[in-house]
This record gives structure tokens, C-alpha cells and sequence, in this order.
């Protein structure tokens, strides 16, 4: 059996079938995002089975909600999913490129290049790429720094509102807090319909009350936090069948209450729990005035312990003496539930300084969206801080695939394919940014590569507005370098994965 290529009519050996079947997969899911990159980039409509609908222009968020069954393509996603997760933002230009390397790769095989000396080249060129974008990285030293609104500006697409409330809260928080591997900024981000924007120091817990007795409000508070259920220890069935079992069903329940009052002679105002809480609990605290909001999401349970320097206790902890639990307090300066948006805000905690953006919209698709946008503006922010900026709009690509270019000549062999295939990926972000706004893309990549050359600068790009060439500095359109890097060693390593697979097997089910 021989597969024919399309655009030539030469034959294609059967070998092939597995890279061209894993190209066009690629091919597919590429598309699916290039649309949306730059400035006059377009949004996506996902449709679910059921009715729902997603309207967005973020890459990793197209990519993970696409019905794809084949491999290939999964990987890809894979890859931007990791991207995501790593760096929080890059997750188009890191796919594009992907797609790029991987098309150009199927086609010098075709042409007769041996996959393995594709991959060599692949493998040299992205190395030489990274280290390109390593030696042009600027540094970020002053929070205050005007390219920081920037970078907000341009991965949070151009919403200046959004950009804003990062900004603010990036100086809120500190450069030294950003500069933390453990902290995320994206993770302070919340989104509410019908919310106003704001910014402030404190955490909010997407809970009400407990019930409508317990205070609206407190002020200078001290807090439990309960990581797990404020419940009597159980006791099985069979054992609570026999007297034994029943008298031990009894000292359980009053020592639970003996427990409970504690919390009240503590003078404790606002209690977090993990789980549920028993009746007679909630019986008790609401007599004694206390605010208790129950199954707390893990990770706001801990956002609030941190705040408030509460030490998260299990139940069996309220056995301890008074003494032993007082330690395991935290302070806060005002708890409240805001009645319109139906959550708890903790402010002026006594433990570490925590700031949170709140997100508001009109609608419920429209408030997701800008979450998502609030979340990869705030991510490239934090990773500028981190790792510093270059030139943005596809011009430092350009710039480097010039420089990979010059170096063709001195690769041994049919290696130097590979590094053509590099080259075409590199070119890939800014030829779909050009032709997103309107351009043909061939003339403006070489008119951009024409300029790198006469100017001798790394940062020439083509002014979507106008066409003309530009230099995307005194824009002040920059990328996050740790963008930049993780998208190319992303591309390359998903392009050599899937350019290494020869042969496609369905595996026995198990």
C-alpha cells in the first residue's frame, strides 16, 4: 500500500503513514488556536453537548476543552496544559511553534531527510534558541517599573481595568513575595457576576454562614480553623447495638459538647471547617455569637489559616487544654460575609500579608472569561518579575531565527534540515500575529528579517494598526522571558516526541 503526497503526487513509502496521520492531528489542533494570537486575534465559541457555552480567545482553555480523541493531538494539548501550569500564560505561541515544527519535520522526511537527522537539527536549533533568549532577557529591580503595566496590558488582551487590579496587587504583595517559587499570583484571583472590581489586603472564602443567627460581622477576631469535621467521633452500628457500645455513644457526645464549650471560653469569633458540622455544635456557637462557615475548600481553608497565622487543627486537637489551643489561633482584624456576593471576606490577618482581586462582570460566561484573562496577565507579570522581559510581538523569534540561520552552515550533514525546521518555527508567532490583523504574512516576515538586518536591532515587529515595521520596545510591547523559554522547549520537545513515533499500535484492552 503507498500513500500519495497531495501537493506533489510523489509516492509516499507506508512507513510514513504513522507521521503523516500524527501530522495532520497536529495540523488540526494547531489551527484550532492560531486564530486567536496577537492583537486582532479573534475569540473561540465552545459548544458543550448539554448547552454550555465557552466564548474565548485563551489558547490552553480552547485546547482543553476540545473533543480529541487522537494521540498525537493529546500530547500536543499536554504540552499546553503544562505550559499552563508552569507559567501560566504562552500557551498559544508554544503550541503554534509546536505546529510548525512538526509540519516543517514531516516535510523534509518526505523530501528524503532520515527522521533522525531531523530530530539531531531540531535538538541543536532549540538549544541555541534558548540560549539566544537567555542572553537578551532585561531584568525587572523596582515593582514600579511602568514596563510591568506593559506586560499586564498585553497578556490581559488589552483590558486596562484588569491590568490594574494586577498591577495593584503586585505592589501590594512585593517583589520579594513575587520572586517566591511557592507563590502564585494568578491563585489570589477571584471572579463573581455581578462584582465590582477591587483590590484588597485580606482573603475571601467563597462560603456563607452557617446559618442566618450567627454574626453578619466581627472585629478584632480570633480564629479556628478546622481541618476536618466539627462532629462527635463515630462509632459503628454493631458496637452501638450492644450497652458497652451505647454508654460509649454517650461519653462521646458529651465529651464532643465538653469540646465545643471550649471554643466559646477561648472567646474564638470565627470558625473554618473542612467538613460538616453537628447540630449541637451549631446549636452551641450560635448561642455564644460565634460566625462558623463550614466544608471550606482546601485550598482557601489554608489561604485563611495563613492570613490569620492559624495553625489548622484536626477535632481530636479540641481535647488539648485551653492552653495547647489557644497557640493554634489566629487574629484577624474584621470577618464579614458580604450578603450581595454571598461570601466571607478575612481582612487585616495577623499572619502573613495576603492581597485578593476580585473580578466582576454582567454575566456568568462573560466573568469566566475575564478570570481567565485576569489570571494569565497576572502569571506574566509574576514571571517578568521573576525572569525579566523581551521584545514581544514575535520580533525576538525573528531576531533569533537570524542568528540560528547563520549558524545552518556549520551543522554536520543533513542535520541542518533540522535546524530549517526550527528556523520555520520561530518565524511561525509573528507570520500568524501579521495575518490575524489583516497582513500577508510571507511579505511582512521578510520585511521584518530585511529590518533586523539593516537596523541591527532584535526587537522590530510589525505594528498590527499600520502594517509598517516598528520597533516593539518603544510599543512597549514586551513577553515575560520565562514565556519565551518554556514555549520553545515545550515545541521542541513535543515535536521530537511525536517525530519519533514510527509505528501506531491499538493496544489489547486489559
Amino acid at each position: 500500500m503507498k500513500l500519495k503526497q497531495a501537493n506533489s503526487g510523489s509516492e509516499v513509502d507506508e512507513k510514513l503513514a504513522a507521521l503523516m496521520t500524527n501530522g495532520n492531528a497536529i495540523r488540526v489542533v494547531t489551527s484550532a488556536v492560531e486564530g486567536t494570537i496577537g492583537p486582532k486575534g479573534l475569540d473561540t465559541m465552545l459548544l458543550g453537548s448539554s448547552g454550555e457555552v465557552i466564548i474565548t480567545n485563551d489558547g490552553v482553555t480552547i485546547l482543553d476543552k476540545m473533543d480529541v480523541d487522537h494521540p498525537a493531538a493529546r500530547m500536543l494539548i499536554n504540552v499546553a496544559r503544562a505550559q499552563q501550569a508552569e507559567i501560566g500564560d504562552g500557551t498559544t505561541t508554544a503550541t503554534i511553534m509546536a505546529g510548525g515544527l512538526v509540519g516543517e519535520g514531516v516535510n523534509q522526511v518526505i523530501r528524503g531527510v532520515p527522521i533522525a537527522r531531523v530530530i539531531e537539527g531540531i535538538r541543536h536549533g532549540v538549544t541555541l534558541a534558548l540560549e539566544q533568549i537567555k542572553d537578551r532577557a532585561k531584568h525587572i529591580f523596582d515593582i514600579q517599573d511602568p514596563i510591568l503595566h506593559r506586560i499586564a496590558m498585553i497578556a490581559g488582551r488589552e483590558y486596562s481595568d484588569i491590568a490594574q487590579l494586577v498591577i495593584k496587587a503586585a505592589g501590594l504583595i512585593g517583589i520579594e513575595k513575587l520572586r517566591e517559587s511557592s507563590f502564585k499570583l494568578s491563585e489570589i484571583i477571584f471572579s463573581q457576576e455581578g462584582a465590582e472590581n477591587e483590590v484588597f489586603m485580606g482573603v475571601i472564602v467563597d462560603k456563607q454562614r452557617l446559618n442566618q443567627d450567627m454574626p453578619v460581622e466581627s472585629s478584632q477576631v480570633k480564629v479556628l480553623v478546622i481541618d476536618d469535621a466539627l462532629e462527635p467521633e463515630e462509632i459503628g452500628d454493631e458496637a452501638l447495638s450492644t450497652e458497652a457500645g451505647f454508654k460509649r455513644y454517650l461519653e462521646l457526645q458529651n465529651e464532643f459538647k465538653t469540646n465545643v464549650h471550649k471554643i466559646v471560653e477561648l472567646g474564638v469569633k470565627v470558625v473554618l471547617v473542612d467538613r460538616g458540622v453537628h447540630d449541637s455544635a451549631e446549636e452551641i456557637l450560635t448561642d455564644a455569637g460565634i460566625m462558623v462557615i463550614q466544608r471550606v475548600v482546601p485550598e482557601e481553608l489554608r489561604r485563611a489559616a495563613d492570613h490569620v497565622g492559624a495553625r489548622m487543627i484536626k477535632r481530636t486537637g479540641l481535647k488539648k487544654d485551653i492552653a495547647n489551643i489557644t497557640s493554634s489561633l489566629g487574629l484577624a482584624t474584621k470577618v464579614y460575609e458580604d450578603e450581595k456576593l454571598k461570601h466571607i471576606r478575612m481582612l487585616g490577618g495577623a499572619g502573613k500579608p495576603m492581597a485578593t482581586i476580585l473580578v466582576g462582570a454582567a454575566t456568568k460566561e462573560v466573568v469566566g472569561e475575564r478570570q481567565r484573562i485576569a489570571k494569565d496577565a497576572a502569571s506574566s507579570v509574576q514571571a517578568a518579575v521573576k525572569g525579566g522581559y523581551v521584545p514581544g510581538g514575535g520580533s525576538i523569534e525573528i531576531a533569533i531565527s537570524r542568528d540560528i540561520a547563520k549558524t545552518r552552515d556549520a551543522v554536520k550533514g543533513m542535520a541542518a534540515y533540522g535546524v530549517d525546521c526550527v528556523i520555520h518555527a520561530l518565524r511561525r508567532p509573528l507570520a500568524q500575529i501579521v495575518e490575524n490583523a489583516g497582513y500577508n504574512p510571507l511579505e511582512k516576515v521578510e520585511d521584518v528579517i530585511a529590518a533586523h538586518a539593516n537596523q541591527n536591532k532584535d526587537s522590530l515587529g510589525i505594528d498590527c494598526d499600520t502594517g509598517e515595521v516598528v520597533d516593539m520596545m518603544t510599543l512597549g510591547v514586551v513577553d515575560p522571558t520565562t514565556v519565551k523559554l518554556h514555549a520553545v522547549k515545550a515545541a521542541g520537545e513535543v515535536a521530537i516526541a511525536i517525530l519519533r513515533i514510527d509505528t501506531i499500535i491499538k493496544k489489547k484492552e486489559e
